[in-house]
């Protein structure tokens, strides 16, 4: 009969379970390799060894024990103090480029925490959740110290340079989260701006609560990209929101624009009773997804005389849309499926609602846009390329479908 040699009687979640002697090993010789690492440092700095005699760039001035938490977890280490020579003026005190001043964690564990937190977990949760394998040194106010630090590099990003970015397509679109704004749960959106370069991949170029979707609003955003070198983009896709469309008239009126199919065939859909949606949709979604732009406006047409007789206000609703409905048709059809909608926005916002869905309500507007862009940042949420991006570099056909009904 064989012996299984992995298993252990002792439950897993037992007091004796924690206590690994292996990870005590390597936690013990961690500590002495740290501590001969700034050793070293200290040595190298100050010009001469500990008892050395001969010239020097200062002396020792004893040692100090500092607590580090790493991903091998807390340890304990003594680290040797100095103060170096000034030429002219008062000595210095020697800090080490290894063990900096205040450094409580490694980079890598504070990346943990701040990847817990990202992949839903609140502050409490994180703080159970890594208790066992860092002896209860992460509590809600090392995640908080923690998230203050993504919040640095989150305002460096928002201010970052956009003049090496080669963007040819921008993706525009409302995204609603629910925050707290005095002490009262609201909904708001978030402007969110993707961008996609010429090599087909998608980019977070800006996520901003600006109040609301006025034409004000989503001109202070593109303001700002254009501000930080973001160039004239190729295409644009848009949600449909008459403020974005009125400052991207102003802003990029030569710019083909496509509007995006998904909203407006909810728009379409609230135009009718109940009882005519899945009538409406199968001839919608026959149209929009055709073969060809000569299908698409044969169908169109077809649409139009139907639904003229049967329900006036869905042909009104779409011949609104006019013909930012079917600009795609003027790409290569391998683009028509990434070009049709605002879809690559939407699927963030449902990664990111699934993300947050612990916490309910955010502290603030802008804990949300951060929020938001550290997903992507830490590659909690990806973006792929777009489909068809092999053929992003071809030009537009002058004009898209015949709109005469």
């Amino acid at each position: 009969m064989e012996k299984n040699s992995t298993t252990d009687a002792t439950p897993l979640f037992s007091g004796e379970a924690w206590f690994d002697p292996i990870e005590a090993e390597l936690r013990e010789r961690i500590r002495g390799f740290l501590e001969e690492m700034v050793e070293q440092e200290a040595t190298a700095a100050l010009g001469r060894s500990r008892y050395q005699r001969g010239a020097s760039a200062g002396y020792r001035n004893g040692t100090r024990s500092r607590r580090l938490l790493g991903s091998f977890g807390p340890v304990e280490i003594v680290v040797p103090r100095a103060r170096l020579f000034a030429p002219d003026g008062p000595n210095r005190e020697w800090q080490s480029a290894v063990l900096p001043r205040y450094a409580r964690m490694t980079r890598q564990v504070e990346a943990l925490i701040a990847s817990a937190y990202l992949a839903g977990t609140n502050t409490r949760r994180v703080k159970r959740a890594l208790g066992a394998l860092f002896k209860g040194s992460i509590g809600k106010d090392v995640v908080s110290r923690v998230w203050r630090k993504v919040k640095t590099d989150w305002e460096a990003w928002t201010r970052r340079n956009l003049a090496q970015e080669d963007i040819v397509r921008l993706i525009l679109d409302g995204s609603v989260v629910r925050v707290r704004l005095d002490r009262k749960a609201t909904n708001i959106s978030l402007l969110v701006v993707l961008g996609v370069g010429r090599d087909g991949q998608k980019i977070l170029l800006a996520v901003r609560n600006m109040g609301g979707e006025s034409e004000a609003a989503w001109r202070g955003v593109l303001d700002d990209l254009v501000a930080r070198g973001l160039r004239s983009p190729e295409f644009l896709i848009i949600d449909g929101a008459a403020g974005l469309e009125k400052a991207l008239a102003a802003l990029w009126p030569e710019v083909p624009t496509q509007r995006c199919t998904v909203h407006k065939h909810r728009n379409l859909l609230a135009h009718a009773p109940d009882a005519l949606h899945e009538e409406i949709s199968a001839d919608y979604n026959d149209m929009i997804y055709a073969k060809t732009a000569k299908e698409i406006e044969t169908r169109r047409k077809s649409f139009i005389r139907k639904w003229r007789l049967k329900c006036r206000a869905v042909a009104d609703s779409l011949q609104e849309a006019g013909e930012r409905l079917f600009t795609f048709t003027r790409l290569p059809e391998s683009q028509w499926k990434s070009a049709r909608t605002t879809n690559a926005i939407e699927r963030l916002h449902q990664e990111f609602k699934r993300r947050i869905k612990t916490q309910t309500v955010l502290p603030s507007a802008e804990t949300a846009a951060m929020l938001f862009w550290a997903l992507l940042a830490s590659g909690q949420i990806t973006m792929r390329k777009v489909d068809g991006w092999q053929t992003l570099p071809e030009k537009l056909i002058p004009q898209c479908i015949d709109l005469a009904a």
